[in-house]
């Protein structure tokens, strides 16, 4: 008897895990989804469609060296309030101003483009949840 139970709780936690992992996956194509449509209305003005930049005015996105060798805390903090001053990615130096997302913009909109963005044009993968936005937006 307690063979079976044990492997009724086994069977129930796997099938628990495996939810999980599914639902996991689920809200990152959702947030990837969500996330494409806020870079084409907002930010694709500016890094382009491609994720290319533009010229030495705008920094590509795609394969960045500097989303891939930044504290993921950082990029969230570009976004949400805005980054002034020098930079280089892929050994190209810039210096303008990127504008905070627009306020009519969401927490959950800003963590959805930059995770659409890590996870588009060779960038290293990942998600940025809410919270991770919300506690940039207080510094």
């Amino acid at each position: 008897m307690k063979t079976f139970v044990h492997s009724l709780l086994v069977l129930a936690i796997a099938a628990v895990v495996g939810n999980t992992t599914s639902a996991s996956a689920q809200d990152k194509a959702t947030l990837i989804a969500k996330g494409e449509k806020v870079y084409k209305a907002y930010c694709q003005t500016c890094h382009q469609a491609t994720g290319q930049g533009l010229s030495t005015v705008y920094p590509p996105l795609a394969g960045s060296d500097y989303i891939k060798s930044k504290p993921k805390k950082e990029i969230i903090g570009s976004v949400v309030n805005g980054l002034k001053g020098e930079i280089t990615v892929n050994g190209k130096k810039f210096n303008g101003v990127m504008v905070p997302l627009p306020k009519n913009y969401t927490d959950e909109d800003a963590a959805a483009v930059i995770t659409y963005v890590y996870n588009s044009w060779g960038n290293p993968g990942g998600v940025v949840s809410v919270a991770e936005v919300k506690a940039a937006r207080k510094k």
